[in-house]
């Protein structure tokens, strides 16, 4: 082992991700969560390009593709249910619209955490209160009580993050809101849902039911535009007044999905929103994922910036001797034009549902800009790390 200690705020999915690479570096990793346990279910992410090459270099190739959702694909209706257009989900080599690795939130965030609880300490129920650096390290004390050092302090812990706000600033300076929110939640299947997503747009808005590994429920989406976003993220009784307003007059089965709002084990809503920041860093902490770099999940690749985050901050730490501004500063550089482009994707997608596009002419393809998408789906180098110290070698 390097000696080097490794605090991480947040056990989701950048979080663990980092703690697997941090580990197999051989730093001693703690991981810190405010929540008494891992969040099950939520959103459905994907994994497209290079991230599907990082999760094989973790070893977990096989678990993620046993966790997924199996998602046929995907079709738009109108108010009645008629298909109107379908994607599948071995368009463009898997990398489409709906991709090959599409998994539940939680079941990701399960699997990396069943492959790193034995040799990563994990505290649930407990965070970050006061953390105070210095040129050697960072003392922090724990909500809890506990007062301890290390050598480095990632905040993974998402778009609200509070170690972003205790030391870089106030959430207002880099959030920058879409013009949007999103809500999901678990109801029953008694949709006739099997296999493929079913989306339906109107005005703006959008409702849809998702499949997930238990086909007797379905994952139900919403999306509306709003221009202020007010609400607190944790105010789950306002944020249903909020839905059931912006969902009024909804077309298609979205009263049905709507009914279900007050039995659901897990709803979730907030605004579609991105982080923009000039440094990831200050002194030795650093951020990773959504609380770094959150692209919306209109991008469909926020698991995909985590993951590739993840491997790419502890290989250039590692590689660096542990030094932090030269790991921190190789980590942006490797990551930022990877990024930029899919921050663009996420931008650009909220801005066609806010304001569609003329319908085309019968038979025409849609204009997309193909470098773009590329260079948000594999616009990254992953580094063998050579001479970096891998417990696990084999598995790469």
């Amino acid at each position: 082992m390097s000696g080097i200690k490794v605090l991480v705020a947040g056990a989701s999915i950048a979080g663990p991700a980092l703690a697997h690479w941090l580990h197999r570096r051989g730093a001693e990793v703690t991981v810190v969560e405010r929540a008494p346990e891992l969040r099950p279910g939520g959103q459905a992410v994907d994994a497209r390009g290079v991230t599907k090459e990082v999760i094989r270099r973790m070893g977990l190739d096989e678990a993620v593709r046993a966790a997924r959702t199996e998602t046929a694909g995907a079709h738009n209706v109108d108010a009645e249910g008629q298909v109107l257009e379908t994607f599948r989900a071995d368009d463009d080599g898997g990398d489409g619209y709906i991709s090959e690795i599409e998994i539940l939130r939680g079941d990701l965030s399960r699997v990396i955490y069943d492959d790193t609880r034995e040799g990563v300490e994990y505290i649930f129920g407990d965070r970050i209160a006061e953390l105070t650096q210095d040129a050697d390290g960072v003392d922090v004390v724990f909500d809890g009580g506990d007062k301890r050092r290390f050598d480095f302090v990632v905040g993974a812990d998402g778009l609200h993050s509070s170690l972003r706000s205790m030391v870089f600033g106030p959430h207002e300076k880099f959030i920058r809101h879409l013009g949007m929110a999103l809500a999901f939640y678990t109801v029953p299947n008694e949709f006739g849902l099997d296999r493929f997503l079913i989306d339906y747009q109107e005005s703006g808005r959008s409702a849809g039911l998702r499949p997930i590994p238990d086909p007797t429920h379905a994952m139900a989406m919403f999306s509306f535009p709003i221009t202020e976003f007010d609400v607190d993220y944790r105010d789950i009784d306002a944020q249903k007044r909020l839905l059931r307003e912006r969902m009024t007059g909804m077309g298609w089965q979205a009263a049905g999905i709507l009914a279900h709002l007050d039995d659901t084990p897990d709803f979730y809503l907030d605004q579609v929103a991105q982080v923009v920041m000039d440094r990831w860093s200050n002194g030795r902490v650093v951020l990773l994922g959504d609380a770094a770099f959150s692209s919306s999940p209109m991008s469909g690749q926020g698991t995909g910036l985590a993951l590739v985050g993840a491997y790419l901050l502890a290989g250039e730490l590692a590689a660096a001797d542990w030094n932090p501004e030269a790991g921190f500063a190789a980590y942006e550089k490797s990551m930022r034009s990877f990024v930029e482009a899919n921050q663009e994707i996420g931008r650009q997608h909220a801005a066609s549902i806010l304001n569609p596009p003329p319908p085309a002419e019968p038979g025409a393809e849609p204009e997309w800009d193909m470098d773009l998408i590329n260079r948000a789906i594999n616009g990254v180098d992953l580094p063998d790390y050579q001479g970096v110290p891998d417990s696990r070698a084999s598995a790469v």
